[in-house]
C-alpha cells in the first residue's frame, strides 16, 4: 500500500534568507513502502565522515526488538538512508527480509539537507558531526548564490561570488548545522591541520570543539595534548570513583602525609621524576591532596616522609 503525504516545511534558520529561497526538501512529499535493508545504504557523506550508528540507540533498539513496532526508516528512490540507521543495521543481523519505510523523492544533495535539518531536531547528531555535513552541503549553497546572482543580472559570466555573498554563504551554512560562525571557522581549521585521532575524538564528543581548536596551536604536540587529556579524564574519573565510595586509605603511619612533609618531598624530587607527575584538579568539597600509591612509594623511598 503506498500512500503520499505532506511533510511539514523547515527552513535553514528562523529568518528568511535573502540568499536563499525556495522548497526545501523537508516539505517533499513522501510514500510508505516495503524495502530489503540489504537494498539500503547510508548517504555519501555519511561514509565520508565515518558517522556510523549510535551505541546508545542500537541498544535500545535491540533490548525491545519488535519488527512490527518499529518506526519507518527515512530513504531516498535510490535507497539512501536519512533516518534509521541502526533500524537497518539490526534488520540486517536478524534476517530481517523488509522493513517499512518513508520514501522521499530527494536528490543527493537535498538528502544531505535532509539529514542536517531532522538531526538538528531529534540531536541525533553532534555539533561537530552536523558542522562536516553541512560543509559538505556549501557547493550547492554556493551554486544558489550565483543563481540569484544570474538571475538579478549582477556579475554575469562570473564564476565566483562578492566577498557580500561569500560571508552571507558562511552564514547559512552555519545556521544550518545550529553552530556560531566562529564555531564553523575552527571545525574548518581542525578538517585541514587536525590529526585523525583527534578529528576522531572530537567526532565522538570526547574532545570539544574549541578544545581541540586551541590544541592547533602547536601542531606537533596535538597528540601529546590528547593523550595528556585523556590521562587526566580517567585519573579524575578514578578519584571521583573513590571519593564517591570512601575508599581513600587513612594514613599508614602518624604524620606520614604531613602536608609540609610532602612539599618538601616533592621540592627534592629530581627533574626526570616530576616531569611525570600529572597534576589536576577535580570537583569536590573541601580542601583534599590525593597522592597515587605510586607517586607516594616515589616520596617515601627519598626517606623524607618520615616522622
Amino acid at each position: 500500500m503506498n500512500t503520499s503525504q505532506p511533510c511539514e516545511r523547515n527552513s535553514v534558520s528562523t529568518e528568511e534568507s535573502r540568499l536563499f529561497t525556495g522548497e526545501l526538501p523537508g516539505s517533499a512529499p513522501y510514500r510508505l513502502v516495503m524495502r530489503s535493508p540489504s537494498e539500503l545504504h547510508p548517504h555519501p557523506s555519511w561514509i565520508k565522515h565515518n558517522l556510523g550508528l549510535s551505541v546508545a540507540r542500537l541498544s535500545a533498539i535491540a533490548a525491545n526488538w519488535n519488527p512490527s513496532k518499529l518506526d519507518p526508516v527515512s530513504i531516498t528512490r535510490a535507497g539512501t538512508i536519512l533516518k534509521g540507521h541502526e533500524i537497518c543495521e539490526l534488520a540486517r543481523r536478524r534476517g530481517v527480509e523488509q522493513v517499512s519505510c518513508l520514501e522521499y523523492d530527494l536528490d543527493e544533495a537535498e538528502a544531505l539537507l535532509w539529514i542536517i535539518q531532522h538531526s538538528r531536531q531529534d540531536q541525533g547528531l553532534t555539533p561537530y558531526c552536523r558542522i562536516v555535513l553541512a560543509l559538505d552541503y556549501e557547493p550547492s549553497f554556493r551554486e544558489r548564490a550565483r543563481q540569484n546572482q544570474r538571475l538579478g543580472g549582477q556579475f554575469k559570466g562570473s564564476t565566483t561570488l562578492p566577498e557580500a555573498q561569500a560571508i552571507d554563504c558562511r552564514r547559512e551554512i552555519a545556521r544550518l548545522a545550529g553552530v556560531s560562525e566562529g564555531t564553523l571557522a575552527k571545525v574548518r581549521r581542525l578538517l585541514q591541520t587536525g590529526r585523525m585521532e583527534l578529528l576522531e575524538a572530537v567526532r565522538e564528543g570526547e574532545v570539544s570543539i574549541h578544545c581541540a581548536s586551541v590544541w592547533l596551536r602547536n601542531p606537533e604536540k596535538q597528540l601529546d595534548q590528547l593523550t595528556l587529556y585523556r590521562s587526566m579524564c580517567g585519573i579524575t574519573r578514578t578519584i571521583d570513583s573513590l571519593l564517591h565510595r570512601r575508599r581513600i586509605a587513612p594514613p599508614t603511619a602518624t604524620g606520614q602525609l604531613d602536608i609540609q612533609r610532602i612539599g618538601s618531598a616533592l621540592a627534592a624530587m629530581d627533574t626526570e621524576r616530576t616531569t611525570s607527575v600529572l597534576i589536576g584538579a577535580i570537583r569536590t568539597t573541601g580542601k583534599v591532596i590525593l597522592l597515587s600509591d605510586e607517586l607516594l612509594q616515589a616520596l617515601e623511598s627519598q626517606g623524607e616522609l618520615q616522622p
